[in-house]
């Protein structure tokens, strides 16, 4: 008799309505993989997007979202040496998260911590990454450099204000309420503000001229921020929160007229004002298992707290749990548990 498995699944993107939850055969392992029993689900808002095609990365056809998971190894293939049943793991892969049993390479997972919970695991790989890349390939951060964090309570912020202190930084980070900027000070980042418009008209009065921005908001909020570097500052981007599509499905007029009005960077302009601008999707690294590899390596060279779980609904609530996070009013991480 075959086993099966539990998944979230849509038959294409477009709508988040389309996720349902179905039971789906699961075939025989394969010798080069390890199969794992999953505890915890995190969410990204990359999910969303790909959900509503949006995303550059999404699948064509039907898919499983989630990018990163914590769970127990189950069953190792005969050619995996690195793991064996009852390990527990983290691990990320390019879709197929939203499950409740999923066969991988080994290179994908790493050790869950020992004092770490499953949710802790499944919120660590993939907002650390892009913090740790962001910061230190992109942004060549120096000990002493000013780092204007945007969204500085959400997973990838709160990661990023922790590493920029871990390496001798100063961060200074912006949020929408009240709420998100005290969870910031209860952490010890005295420097958190909440976001004010005009953001630029905010920046010159707070006297912020950072040597790098990590921004994923876009539009005038990022401009600003790139406005506001010194010279040889670094606008480094891996997100655009402002095209976050309505409760189901994209507004494309608004998302058209968004697009319209982005910003764009002369590079003209930059060699005379000596900045620079990067941007990246870190989907694309799970193919470079030799460089995720060094990064996660160099990540555990570095003291910081474990990521902060701020919100956990059980599996079955998947969609209850994309819509507390694309309302944009969560701090630290959302993740499913099972």
């Amino acid at each position: 008799m075959a086993e099966t498995r539990n998944v979230w699944k849509t038959r294409r993107a477009g709508a988040i309505g389309r996720l349902k939850l179905v039971t789906e055969n699961l075939g025989p392992l394969a010798p080069d993989s390890v199969r794992v029993e999953i505890k915890a689900v995190g969410l990204n808002f990359a999910d969303i997007f790909a959900l509503t095609g949006l995303y550059s990365a999404t699948p064509k056809g039907a898919f499983i979202p989630g990018l990163e998971y914590s769970g127990i190894v189950t069953e190792v293939g005969d050619k995996v040496t690195d793991f064996r049943a009852g390990d527990q793991v983290m691990g990320v892969t390019r879709f197929g998260g939203y499950a409740d049993r999923l066969d991988t390479r080994p290179e994908h997972l790493q050790p869950l911590p020992d004092e770490w919970s499953f949710t802790q695991g499944a919120a660590y790989l993939v907002q650390t990454l892009t913090a740790w890349y962001a910061l230190s390939e992109l942004g060549n951060l120096k000990k002493g450099q000013q780092v204007l964090v945007q969204s500085a309570a959400g997973g990838v912020g709160l990661q990023a204000m922790k590493i920029c202190r871990a390496l001798g930084a100063h961060p200074v980070g912006f949020v929408a309420s009240e709420e998100k900027a005290a969870l910031l000070k209860s952490f010890g980042f005295e420097h958190s503000f909440v976001r004010q418009a005009p953001f630029a008209k905010q920046l010159k009065q707070l006297d912020i001229r950072p040597d790098l921005v990590l921004d994923a908001i876009g539009g005038e909020v990022q401009y600003a921020g790139f406005n506001a570097l010194k010279p040889m500052g670094r606008l480094v981007v891996f997100g655009a929160a402002e095209f976050t599509p309505g409760k189901n499905r994209p507004n494309y007029l608004k998302a058209a007229i968004q697009y319209l009005k982005r910003p764009r960077y002369d590079v003209m302009d930059m060699i005379s004002e000596n900045k620079s601008v990067m941007a990246f999707n870190l989907i694309w690294l799970w193919n470079e298992t030799g460089l995720m590899t060094d990064l996660v390596a160099q990540m555990d060279g570095i003291d910081i707290a474990p990521p902060h779980v701020g919100h956990t609904y059980a599996f079955a609530q998947a969609h209850q749990a994309i819509e507390h996070l694309r309302s944009g009013t969560t701090v630290g991480k959302v993740v499913l548990t099972l």
